[in-house]
């Protein structure tokens, strides 16, 4: 039990790797969580860095979650761990103990970990999230909806119990991490995808 114990922690840490941080100071960008909405996810390394380092910020949150998964499955064969896995490295996004638990949203390392853990269910979430950011060009409405979509996928595709306990966490988390998102776009102040950040 000690050694599972000891590998969700390292399923954390895997979450918990700050891509964009990382990827916006190798970029001469400073510390993306002065900047923007503080966050260190890819929309928020595009409107501060640009899109190349946002393209390997997103493509680095959707790998490392997809990872976390593949380790957690390695701790047993029951479904839980697989599913305690994609949790784990949402909540490392989210809190990154590297960066003293300031982190992301949660959404491309969520998209990464069901890609492992429920990936036809993925698919429909995708579309939704393409669909919403192509017509209104919110990132924040599109990842939400998107968010709340997956675990109707995962229960309708029949992935089980632990998989959709999991996709339904990840989405209260993804949500919660939305609400300052949430009132911008109630009071029509919320940011289009690809605008700007204002400089500071």
């Amino acid at each position: 039990m000690a050694v599972r114990a000891l590998g969700l922690v390292v399923v954390y840490l895997i979450g918990a790797i700050p891509v964009g941080f990382i990827v916006t100071r190798l970029a001469g960008g400073g510390d993306i969580r002065s900047a923007g909405s503080g966050t260190i996810g890819a929309t928020n390394v595009l409107r501060t860095a640009g899109k190349l380092p946002a393209l390997v910020t997103l493509l680095g949150d959707i790998v490392k979650g997809y990872l976390a998964v593949l380790v957690a499955r390695r701790l047993g064969p029951e479904s839980a761990w697989a599913a305690a896995g994609a949790v784990l490295a949402v909540v490392g996004n989210c809190w990154p103990v590297f960066l003293r638990f300031r982190g992301g949203k949660g959404v491309a390392t969520g998209f990464g970990a069901f890609l492992n853990l429920a990936v036809w269910a993925t698919a429909p979430a995708a579309l939704v999230w393409i669909a919403v950011a192509a017509s209104f060009r919110f990132a924040s409405l599109a990842s939400i909806l998107a968010s709340l979509c997956l675990p109707l996928g995962v229960l309708a595709l029949g992935y089980g119990w632990a998989a959709t306990a999991a996709a339904v966490i990840a989405a209260a988390i993804i949500v919660g991490r939305h609400h300052e998102n949430i009132r911008r776009l109630l009071r029509g102040t919320e940011r289009r995808l690809g605008e700007r950040a204002a400089a500071s």
